[in-house]
């Protein structure tokens, strides 16, 4: 013998009688653990593609961090120093194949004398041409890159120790510029 439950007054007689359930009429594929990002062969190489590395955002806040050590005339800022230091960083923790560390931060602000409150004339004048606005990066982005693009992989590869060694005497070997 069945049980009828309790059901309110208000609810229509039969309702519970239609709600069932019922398959799709086309039933989708499997799913595949598939990766339709994924680059078949090898990074592709080129001017301006660069080599991303991981945590560079990490990068972003060793350079903020070691801002309050450098030294910036006008018309220069802060932040215009920080995003094109930051660029040279970037570009030598992946020529490592590796996230940022402090010691890229130390070389990019080294070679271009940031960390120096009296930095040859020339190099200041070069610094101003180049990184001007570059703090603005959704509107300099390529003048960003193009200030890493500057700098020889020698001066990558080279130590903190053997970056401030030659500076400032080989400034413009360091820089590219």
């Amino acid at each position: 013998m069945a049980t009828a439950m309790a059901a309110p007054k208000f609810a229509p007689a039969g309702a519970l009688e239609s709600q069932y359930y019922s398959s799709p009429d086309v039933v989708p594929p499997a799913w595949t653990p598939d990766r339709p990002g994924m680059v078949e062969g090898l990074q592709p190489v080129g001017r301006g593609m660069g080599a991303q590395g991981p945590d560079q955002g990490f990068g972003l806040t060793l350079a903020r961090r070691r801002s309050e050590r450098i030294h910036v005339a006008a018309p220069l800022n802060t932040e215009d120093a920080v995003r094109g230091c930051l660029t040279i960083a970037l570009k030598r923790a992946s020529v490592f194949s590796r996230a940022p560390v402090v010691h890229d931060v130390d070389i990019a602000y080294t070679i271009w004398g940031f960390y120096e409150p009296n930095p040859p004339a020339e190099l200041v004048a070069r610094r101003a041409e180049l990184f001007e606005g570059v703090g603005n990066v959704n509107h300099h982005y390529a003048e960003g890159r193009a200030i890493a693009d500057l700098v020889p992989e020698a001066t990558l590869r080279m130590t903190p120790d053997q970056v401030r060694a030659a500076f400032p005497a080989r400034w413009r070997e360091l820089t590219g510029a």
